[in-house]
């Protein structure tokens, strides 16, 4: 017997309004992360322009009908430029359609919302901005990671891996991070590993500092290796670890052997979930 009780409906949610822009998070992957306000605009969209890393999962909730368009930008791969991806959302926008631009994890934590929000401003669009669970947040729960602990840290830097080059950001402080927080999180940096994981052992960050690399986070094809600042970018090429990833580096790597929850989950719930430690 189901003693479930229904969810109730939830009141004064606003309206996604013909000729509006949400520029909404899917958080970074299992559709339970998708936050109340961001579903109602998924159920409510003429039209909703995605990212690549949105899951398939998520967009499954659409109301029939919706017309959905994709927009990645995936690194080494063809991609929509940016000046495009604007354009367009001013273009459906002017054309009075609902339009939910939908990206994977948070629009305004590297993942480009500032700059179509400024577009849409300019263009005399309106728009809502509807926060996600960023993957350092919710990617790094999955894989058993605290983003902080009081007995680990009490500060941490988030990093990209990347500039819109393509390479390594240019004009960032490596000793000031590597010495700052006691935990580094990267975000899309897989490509450029090596490079960074130099930068930040020149930077004064110890050899056998902890870091765990987890891909696709908070998807059935969860997949996780540990190993250390000298050793990390070897074993990421070893266990075929490929994007999109996370890298934590620092104490609450240590914290996952005890708080690995997902692994112990039923096996259904926890599908797909691969921990591997490396050096």
């Amino acid at each position: 017997m189901n003693d479930a009780i229904p969810p109730p409906d939830i009141p004064d949610l606003p309206d996604l309004e013909p000729g509006w822009v949400w520029l909404a998070g899917a958080g970074p992957g299992d559709p339970g992360l998708l936050t109340v306000l961001a579903l109602h605009g998924l159920r409510r969209a003429d039209v909703v322009v995605h990212d690549a890393l949105v899951d398939e999962r998520v967009l499954g909730l659409v109301r029939p009908g919706t017309v959905l368009e994709f927009a990645g930008k995936r690194g080494g791969r063809p991609s929509a430029k940016q000046r495009d991806i604007s354009r367009r959302l001013i273009e459906l926008a002017r054309a009075g359609r609902r339009v939910l631009r939908l990206k994977g994890g948070d629009p305004f934590v590297f993942g480009r919302g500032g700059e179509e929000a400024l577009a849409l401003a300019r263009a005399g669009v309106s728009f809502r901005v509807v926060p996600g669970i960023t993957a350092a947040v919710g990617g790094l729960a999955y894989a058993g990671l605290p983003l902080t602990h009081r007995d680990a840290n009490s500060a941490v830097t988030l990093v990209t891996g990347h500039a819109s080059s393509g390479e390594v950001p240019d004009g960032l402080d490596w000793r000031a991070i590597a010495n700052g927080a006691p935990v580094v999180v990267l975000y899309m940096a897989i490509k450029h590993l090596a490079r960074i994981a130099d930068l930040l052992r020149d930077a004064g960050r110890a050899d056998d500092t902890p870091v765990a690399v987890i891909s696709e986070a908070a998807t059935p094809r969860q997949r996780m290796l540990r190993a250390t600042l000298a050793t990390v970018a070897d074993a990421v090429v070893t266990e075929a670890m490929t994007p999109p990833a996370l890298v934590a580096i620092g104490p609450i790597v240590e914290l996952e052997g005890a708080l690995g929850w997902l692994g112990v989950r039923p096996a259904a719930a926890g599908d797909g979930l691969d921990q591997r430690r490396a050096g």
